[in-house]
């Protein structure tokens, strides 16, 4: 779904569709396995269902996983863009370093989500 493009990034296609919630979402299923290939260490327990971090449009977002999303969809909220939604289109993730950072920077708690965008 998503390969490598640069020192801070990958780069992927997913069709992108509106979203009633507070938060970016992907599938359940994408998230956790977008998580462990592209997040995880492989040292310990970690968790796979840390916020992944994706940029449209020139803006970063945290993304959580949901059930109900079609997998390969990414749902976006209101508040994260007011642009029209293509119907699919490429999406920037933040490699595993670039995304804590932008986490960081945002004030993201990791016992919840942040509603902001990065």
């Amino acid at each position: 779904m998503f390969e490598e493009f640069s020192a801070g990034y990958y780069l992927g296609r997913l069709y992108v569709q509106p979203h009633d919630g507070d938060h970016a979402v992907i599938h359940r299923t994408d998230h956790e396995r977008m998580n462990e290939r592209l997040y995880a260490t492989g040292e310990g327990v970690e968790r796979l269902d840390a916020p992944l971090v994706m940029k449209l449009d020139g803006r970063h977002f945290p993304v959580l996983g949901e059930e109900g999303v079609p997998s390969g969809t990414l749902g976006l909220p209101p508040s994260v863009t007011e642009t029209d939604l293509p119907d699919r289109c490429e999406v920037f993730l933040a490699k595993p370093d670039r995304a804590a950072e932008l986490l960081r920077y945002s004030g993201y708690d990791p016992g919840g989500a942040t509603d902001e965008a990065v």
